[in-house]
């Protein structure tokens, strides 16, 4: 892990490295004043040498201005350093994100992901900045101040000294119950993320049913486990700097006994002594930052640690082999088809069919059947094992092409419409990211939405808001037929594309739909049985499996499933 973390350092290297020259200048530059402090108290307040005596202060005071100058540029440019790094992680953990397959967003919730993008990445840009900076300048002041107070007295520095190997026990002891601690608060911070962007996201519905005290129930569930997160973090945490900070304190009591003893015997004359009391900050300042790290380093290691668990993930990949499948005609054929999401429930069990280009199927049946698991498995969403059957393309196993040219191939327009922040033009062009205005304007007008954009202040520039807020459902659902006609695909999967909308707005979704549809390989599940009366195939899928085929009036006339299903819609 800590190779990996190094990594991210060498794009920055320069930087890094003037920042830790920076920073031990700085550390240097403080060696001057007990210098200045010692020559004073022995030697030019005795000999009344006020000349140097001014000297002395003009040039620390120039020093320290040169310090300040150096301060600024740590404070500013190493930070860079560490925010670079982060912007980069951040980056790349985005890209990778991009790349994971479905089953990865299954399991993790939203809020959750964007904790470890924020919350986490920030910690380590932290780390990043002030870790290098702290233990270098940390041991070269140890390094120094010891040599420096053995010059004055080595048998009082090593007594002070001997009380450093209790101070790491003690550091070590604690760390590893602080490490554990503050895992467990970062998770409780991204349970918390995840209620929050789900209560927010579903705020309208939360509204309509009146349930903001359930909503609130929930939050402080996780509220609660953050609470407690917290209280064993800063109980660890307090556990481990009040002990260290006594150690620290057992310093100043060591020097205060045994240097008024040393003095006391006539071991060193009342200017060492007083320069001794100055200088040995110069030890101890270093020794509390390196225990003070302790506390960033754990909330740093345990971000990027969270950081690598994502970016650990798997990938979706083309198989070595793939080849680009270029533009298709569109004939989809499924073999024996098997599928799972888990190893405990199977949902497809052996789904045989074929579609022929330009020829639209659609799929029937019970909810939970496994009608929308095959419009998710033909993108190549979820990956079949060479075990559980086959989809080929035009002939060719999907396994066998690269999932970019397969996807460019297929358009799908489903129930829940998901739409971005931005302006409908934005929206459109997602289909084609270089379509120009014209193309964008034509695919609206097939899609019929064309005309309720004119009647918009700002046309094609309206912004849309979060989701689409500002859109009714069937709005959303033209919009989003829009984007499939600029994408211009061979095949076409509509998944409940018209359920719940009035009947005036499903005419123009639908004519929209059969305009679509027109030359295209098209897969259809539908509840709404009157809306795939047209199909030149129906499938009834039930239990994981294909029960029924045929086309509408063949199977009516089966008094089958679909017949039962066709007559529950329309008892009246």
């Amino acid at each position: 892990m800590l190779k990996r973390f190094i990594g991210y350092y060498r794009p920055h290297i320069r930087l890094f490295v003037l920042d830790m020259l920076a920073s031990i200048s700085i550390s240097l530059l403080g060696m001057v004043y007990p210098v200045v402090t010692n020559r004073m108290l022995n030697n030019y307040i005795p000999n009344k040498a006020y000349r140097a005596i001014v000297i002395s202060g003009v040039v620390v005071l120039a020093l320290y201005a040169i310090r300040m100058f150096l301060r600024y540029f740590v404070q500013y440019k190493g930070h860079m350093v560490g925010t670079r790094m982060q912007a980069q992680m951040r980056r790349e953990l985005f890209a990778h994100l991009e790349k994971l397959p479905f089953s990865f967003f299954d399991d993790h919730e939203t809020g959750s992901i964007m904790s470890r993008m924020t919350n986490d990445l920030f910690e380590v840009s932290e780390l990043a900045h002030h870790g290098p900076e702290n233990i270098l300048t940390g041991v070269v002041m140890i390094g120094l101040s010891f040599g420096y107070l053995c010059s004055l007295n080595i048998l009082l520095t090593l007594i002070i000294f001997a009380c450093v190997p209790l101070l790491v026990w003690v550091s070590l002891h604690y760390r590893k119950r602080m490490r554990d601690a503050f895992e467990a608060r970062r998770e409780s911070t991204a349970d918390i993320n995840a209620a929050m962007e789900s209560s927010i996201t579903g705020i309208r519905v939360t509204k309509a049913y009146t349930n903001a005290e359930r909503e609130q129930e929930k939050f402080e569930v996780g509220n609660a486990r953050f609470v407690e997160a917290s209280r064993l973090s800063y109980k660890a945490m307090g556990k481990f700097f009040s002990s260290t900070n006594f150690i620290t304190d057992v310093f100043n009591v060591i020097i205060l006994i045994a240097g008024g003893l040393f003095l006391y015997r006539g071991s060193i004359n009342f200017g060492e002594y007083s320069t001794f009391i100055v200088s040995v900050n110069l030890f101890i300042s270093p020794v509390q930052t390196l225990i003070n790290f302790m506390e960033q380093w754990q909330n740093g290691v345990t971000g990027f640690k969270r950081f690598l668990e994502i970016m650990d993930e798997p990938e979706e990949t083309d198989s070595p082999d793939a080849v680009d499948i270029g533009r298709v005609e569109g004939r989809i054929e499924l073999r024996d088809v098997r599928f799972s999401y888990n190893t405990d429930h199977g949902v497809l069990d052996g789904v045989s069919l074929t579609v022929e280009p330009g020829r639209t199927l659609a799929l029937v049946g019970p909810s939970g059947g496994g009608k929308t698991t095959i419009c998710h498995l033909i993108p190549n969403f979820y990956k079949l094992e060479p075990e559980d059957g086959a989809i080929l393309v035009d002939g060719k196993d999907i396994r066998d092409v690269t999932m970019e040219s397969l996807r460019r191939n297929i358009g799908i327009v489903q129930q829940d419409v998901f739409l971005f922040g931005g302006s409908i033009a934005d929206n459109i062009r997602y289909g084609s990211p270089d379509a120009t205005d014209e193309q964008v304007i034509e695919a609206a007008k097939l899609a019929n939405i064309h005309d309720f954009v004119q009647t918009l202040p700002n046309g094609y520039d309206t912004d849309i808001g979060e989701r689409g807020v500002r859109l009714s459902g069937g709005q959303k659902q033209r919009l989003s037929i829009a984007r499939v006609f600029l994408k211009d695909p061979a095949i076409l999967i509509l998944d409940e594309a018209t359920s719940a909308l009035d009947n005036t707005t499903e005419v123009l979704i639908q004519q929209a739909l059969d305009a679509l549809c027109r030359g295209r390989t098209t897969i259809v599940v539908a509840h709404r049985l009157s809306t795939i009366r047209g199909a030149d195939e129906i499938a009834v899928v039930t239990g994981g499996r294909i029960t029924e085929r045929g086309t509408h009036d063949e199977l009516i006339a089966r008094d089958g499933l679909y017949r039962e299903l066709y007559a529950l819609q329309f008892r009246e």
